[in-house]
């Protein structure tokens, strides 16, 4: 009879901390219910139901309608194409250097932790602050990229980057590589700090050269760390807006409209809502295509190292 005392009240307590638990995490359980779960349904529902007040089709279901109408567009394959070439150059940008600014501040040097600490400053930076300055900096007529390229006799005249449609989209991404690489610098560096020294040491005492070392051990030790930053990039930079809204607003001659943009202005300047969720829809989708192609050519990719 103690024994079974003892249980029940064990199993009392137990019950007592569990709804303890369950009240504690309520609330943020209720905000994100209201804040990611209600908006994914409710733009679920405008995608498929005319939700315009400027239609005369108000309120009516339209299934896959809004879907099949935005994939025949060419608006929709131009603005996928310049999100795709801002996503692929900025992110291999950003990994590539992120790669090699991780491997200079590994060194041991004078003023390499002052370095590591001053890096994170751009990422710091909110995205309006970076936008507003690289758009200074790009300035058609008094800005610092264009006197530099004076100075060094590239260029006699001042030329209008952002102004340029062929010039405007490699100026979004140099200014948003430039405030996102020190968030792969850390990722990196957090990576090389693990690899074994004993590793390097062997190859060094086999020959192996520098060029040599970086590929066969410092790239495939830190694969696992490039795919994830690969995917976080991709993830937001397809949902990058801000800095398009700053710098350009989608010009010139919509040279840097993205389907983000693009479904910023359908939702608040042409009031199309469900065109609007339609295309927020098929981003994730676009999204998740390319995660799973990421992951499986990096599982292959570590199949024919193994």
């Amino acid at each position: 009879m103690p024994e079974r005392g003892k249980q029940a009240g064990l199993s009392r307590r137990l019950r007592a901390e569990q709804r303890f638990a369950y009240f504690s995490i309520a609330p943020a359980l209720l905000i994100v219910f209201g804040v990611i779960v209600v908006p994914i349904f409710v733009t679920l529902m405008y995608s498929v139901r005319n939700m315009s007040p400027l239609s005369s089709h108000y309120g009516e279901f339209a299934g896959l309608g809004f879907y099949i109408s935005v994939l025949r567009s060419a608006e929709f394959w131009q603005d996928l194409g310049r999100t795709l070439y801002f996503t692929v150059f900025s992110t291999l940008l950003e990994t590539i250097a992120g790669i090699f600014v991780a491997l200079l501040l590994n060194e041991k040097f004078f003023g390499v932790k002052f370095l590591r600490t001053i890096i994170i400053i751009p990422w710091a930076l909110p995205t309006v602050v970076n936008a507003s300055v690289w758009k200074l900096i790009f300035n058609g007529e008094y800005g610092v990229f264009n006197a530099i390229l004076q100075r060094l006799h590239i260029f006699d005249t001042y030329q209008s980057w952002l102004g340029n449609p062929g010039a405007a989209m490699n100026m979004i991404i140099i200014a948003d590589s430039w405030k996102m690489t020190p968030l792969a610098v850390i990722f990196f560096l957090a990576a090389l700090q693990n690899i074994s020294r004993d590793a390097y040491e062997a190859a060094l005492v086999d020959g192996a050269g520098a060029v040599r070392r970086f590929f066969m051990l410092t790239i495939p030790y830190l694969r696992p760390t490039i795919l994830v930053v690969v995917i976080m990039r991709t993830v937001e930079k397809f949902k990058a807006f801000d800095i398009f809204y700053i710098m350009t607003r989608g010009g010139p001659s919509n040279s840097t409209r993205t389907l983000m943009y693009d479904a910023y202005l359908k939702a608040f300047s042409h009031m199309d809502y469900s065109g609007a969720s339609t295309y927020a829809y098929l981003i994730a989708f676009v999204v998740m295509a390319l995660t799973v192609i990421y992951i499986r050519v990096e599982k292959e990719g570590g199949r024919r190292l193994g």
